[in-house]
């Protein structure tokens, strides 16, 4: 099992550090979540990602509120969903998570999806910065904004996102989203990250890499995302893989593993394009 001094930490454009992997909490819900929450705060994970639109910030919060793991050594993260955007909808939203949570602060906020046809994000952006100044957030973010999104918000703000989870994963490496967001010193996450599971888990290239390190799939997959520079969340209610998921930092991939993985590269797996896709 991984030790925390084991899992290494990526530092952020505002001066605040996030663990290099999370513990997602979608799609657990109720009672669901505050188990499997707290079971990953025992096992070490200390990043931890929902969403007002998952139904169980609460759950997640109680988890919090139960762990004996310190309050300050938590990275929460949850997010605003479209019915939220505008100014002024963007602080209620926020306030409805923080009641939702039961804490004094988010450690990071994002904007969960841009909806740009309704052309708010710009706007919701900015009261997300004043939150920040607030000190009711330490660090905001986005999440499903593409290269053409993110040079609106700095430039109509002059806020930088600390990241942008998106989907990434062996099928989808994102490597011009990625490469924009280390010009501007952004943190990339990633969502989905082992895509749907099991084709990706069972491809034979990825069979024989775990062969040769003595791991599972999984874990080469999430060691691939570090090694790529990107935080992966993964999700599981399994107690051994949430073990197995976390404990990636005692074995590292060669450039040649590193191609390979990349190269099964086939694009989308959900269908989500952030221009057009709209969830409220």
């Amino acid at each position: 099992m991984t030790t925390m001094s084991a899992v290494e930490h990526v530092e952020l454009n505002d001066g605040n550090r996030i663990p290099a992997i999370g513990f997602g909490t979608f799609p657990h819900h109720g009672d669901d979540s505050e188990v499997t929450a707290l079971r990953a705060l025992e096992f070490g994970y200390r990043l931890l990602d929902t969403a007002l639109s998952y139904g169980n910030e609460a759950a997640v919060g109680r988890a919090i509120a139960r762990s004996e793991v310190p309050r300050e050594d938590i990275v929460l993260t949850t997010k605003l969903p479209g019915r939220h955007h505008g100014y002024k909808e963007a602080r209620r939203g926020f306030y409805e998570s923080l009641e939702n949570l039961q804490l004094d602060y988010v450690d990071l906020y994002i904007i969960h999806w841009p909806l740009p046809r309704l052309n708010k994000y710009a706007e919701t952006w900015q009261m997300l910065a004043e939150l920040k100044q607030e000190g009711l957030i330490r660090s905001i973010g986005v999440s499903n904004f593409t290269p053409e999104h993110i040079e609106r918000l700095i430039s109509e703000t002059g806020a930088v996102p600390s990241v942008n989870q998106i989907e990434l994963h062996p099928y989808f490496p994102q490597q011009d989203q990625r490469d924009f967001h280390a010009r501007h010193g952004i943190v990339t996450e990633s969502w989905s990250p082992l895509g749907r599971g099991g084709d990706l888990l069972a491809d034979p290239s990825i069979l024989a890499i775990a062969a040769e390190h003595g791991v599972s799939p999984a874990q080469v997959i999430l060691r691939w995302h570090v090694q790529l520079g990107a935080v992966p969340i993964p999700k599981s209610a399994d107690p051994s893989r949430q073990r197995q998921n976390l404990d990636i930092f005692g074995f590292a991939l060669d450039e040649v593993q590193m191609k390979a993985i990349t190269s099964l590269e086939q694009g989308r797996i959900w269908h989500q394009d952030p221009d057009e896709y709209e969830e409220f």
